[in-house]
């Protein structure tokens, strides 16, 4: 779960003082719209400091932002775009409250609603397909994870059970449906050992079953294919700080494997995006010793992008969506 300023991994804490275009890549392009503030379809570099509760965001088609909002070890960062304009807006969830606080980039307006309760996790996604991210927790309770969405087509509210209070949550559009699903990690007995994908899908209703990844992975969604589906997608640190962190990526399209070496284990955060606006999540981290976000671009094969971008103990906003 990733808290304002603070980012925990499952093997290790790092703690940084502190988220298409095209008809079939519908929900895809709600991720990217999470961190795409100025509406040009690409992820813009966006790092919170705690130490003055402000945003910085290096807008890829020109310009920056610096916006001071939320409260540092109280908020976790939760980007979207609430209000259906096409752009990112800036957006936390408080813990001690249960209260959402964000900018409506389409108006400049400020909301606050409450939803959910201290210890609850934020994951807000789309998940009724309107093109807008709806408010929604999930509660760990009695050994159950119960997700909690209000959905923004209705106004309504509803709960369901599914998954183990034990998971990891990794909601996605694993079918392609333009809707958020609701899916989980569960890890195995052991660190090492095997973990299993749970998704109940929206088209459908029905449940997919995967087994991808060891229980100490860290769970990266996103896109890397372009099929307009959720890929399951892990990265595994490796054993020392100066070891690489390795990108295992199952492709939805023909069920093939991809893997990198991308990232230092000690000192990188996970920020992948769509940095290039090509339909595809990019691999992507931000160093904390500097300041520095590298992402590997896969729209005309592989190509670095560099950009330095904050300072040590800010925390990268994509790295909301890792688990």
């Amino acid at each position: 779960m990733t808290k304002f300023f603070s980012f925990a991994r499952k093997g290790a804490v790092i703690t940084a003082v502190s988220v298409l275009l095209s008809a079939a890549a519908f929900s895809q392009a709600s991720l990217r719209k999470a961190l795409d503030f100025d509406g040009d379809g690409k992820v813009d570099f966006t790092v919170v400091r705690p130490s003055n509760n402000t945003w910085y965001i290096s807008k890829s088609g020109g310009g920056e932002t610096y916006q001071n909002f939320g409260l540092a070890n109280e908020d976790f960062v939760e980007p979207g775009d609430f209000d259906g304009d096409g752009k990112a807006d800036i957006s936390v969830w408080r813990d001690t409250t249960g209260v959402w606080y964000r900018f409506n980039s389409s108006d400049g307006t400020f909301t606050a609603v409450q939803f959910g309760i201290s210890g609850d996790e934020p994951v807000a996604r789309d998940y009724d397909g309107d093109n807008k991210a709806d408010l929604a927790v999930v509660r760990r309770t009695n050994g159950a994870m119960i997700w909690y969405i209000l959905r923004s087509t209705d106004g309504g509210f509803s709960a369901a059970q599914f998954g183990l209070s034990t998971d990891y949550v990794a909601p996605g559009d694993y079918d392609g449906d333009g809707k958020f699903d609701m899916a989980v990690q569960r890890p195995g007995a052991t660190a090492s050992a095997q973990s299993t994908y749970y998704v109940l899908k929206s088209g459908d209703g029905g449940l997919l079953v995967n087994f991808f990844g060891l229980s100490n992975d860290l769970v990266v969604p996103g896109d890397y294919d372009g099929d307009g589906k959720t890929d399951f997608a892990v990265v595994r640190e490796g054993s020392t700080p100066t070891d690489p962190l390795t990108w295992y990526i199952q492709k939805s399209t023909d069920g093939n494997l991809l893997a990198y070496q991308f990232g230092l284990t000690g000192t990188d955060l996970i920020a992948q995006g769509d940095y290039d606006g090509d339909g595809k999540t990019d691999i992507g981290v931000w160093r904390d010793s500097n300041g520095q976000f590298f992402a590997l671009q896969t729209g005309s094969g592989l190509s670095l992008l560099t950009r330095v971008w904050g300072i040590p103990n800010d925390f990268p906003a994509a790295s909301y969506d890792t688990h």
